[in-house]
């Protein structure tokens, strides 16, 4: 069975062409991602954090009484 090497999904070729219309999509997405998501984490409010974690009980559908 031969493989078809020059085979190319729609949606490859839908963001190839919007981002040669629109080069500039990949800096603001590049932006957005270190304004929401690339973020360094402070160690000591992560322990506080994790402390304050209210422990769940382990049949959490069970009612009481």
């Amino acid at each position: 069975m031969a493989k078809q090497i020059d085979y190319v999904s729609d949606t490859t070729r839908f963001v190839r062409e919007l981002l040669a219309q629109r080069p500039h999509l990949l800096e603001e997405q590049r932006k957005a991602r270190a304004r929401w998501w690339d973020k360094q984490l402070d160690p000591a409010e992560q322990q506080k954090l994790a402390e304050a974690k209210i422990r769940q009980q382990p049949y959490v559908y069970q009612t009481k009484g």
